[in-house]
């Protein structure tokens, strides 16, 4: 098990990024790949989750331990594979998601892509008061820290098509990526608060 490369950023695509080690890529995929903008040809750490089936060998990268830690707590739920858990965490509101498992909240775990209410309560079932460590570790950002980065029109424009193909790869529809995009065409910011914008856009519906 490959539990974390340091290297550089080299690509970043609505799915991965690439991370140089040593003169080796590696193709990670994330729940928000352009979380690591701003460490582009920049060295990172990246804790890993390797993933093997018969047909791929697919690692996944985070953040942070704690995000790593609870996107395996999620593929050990019946009906939660590796796509699923990413769409889970790539709405960075993480003590939401714990303390609707702690409160039996089915409505909201439910507005996940691929979420049905079988699997919600799956998901309760299995989890419920296993979660309590991820609480005081993890932090939301506020809406005004959304808003603290401004790039220019023309990259804005870029940002949100790059947003809007980062939201389909997790697995949401044009439908409900409509919804919320006359709120996202109002601001001007990067791709990953775009992405953080409009998915906690979608959890307060």
């Amino acid at each position: 098990m490959i539990e974390c490369l340091t290297g550089k950023v080299l690509h970043i695509e609505t799915e991965s990024i690439t991370l140089d080690v040593h003169d080796v890529g590696y193709l990670i995929y994330c729940a928000n790949p352009y979380r690591y903008q701003e460490w582009l040809h920049e060295k990172i750490t990246v804790y890993t989750y390797q993933h093997v089936r018969e047909d791929a060998i697919k690692l996944y990268g985070f953040l942070e331990r704690e995000e790593k830690k609870l996107f395996e707590k999620l593929l050990q739920v019946s009906g939660i594979g590796p796509k699923g858990a990413l769409a889970i965490l790539a709405t960075g509101e993480t003590k939401l998601v714990v303390q609707a498992i702690e409160d039996e909240d089915e409505q909201f775990l439910v507005k996940f892509p691929g979420v049905g209410k079988k699997t919600a309560r799956q998901i309760i079932l299995d989890l419920k008061g296993k979660l309590l460590e991820f609480i005081p570790s993890l932090t939301l950002e506020s809406d005004e820290a959304l808003l603290q980065y401004v790039p220019s029109k023309t990259e804005g424009n870029r940002a949100l098509d790059e947003a809007v193909e980062a939201l389909k790869a997790l697995g949401y529809v044009d439908r409900e990526i409509n919804k919320v995009l006359p709120n996202l065409q109002k601001e001007q910011l990067s791709t990953d608060k775009y992405i953080k914008a409009a998915l906690q856009l979608m959890l307060q519906r």
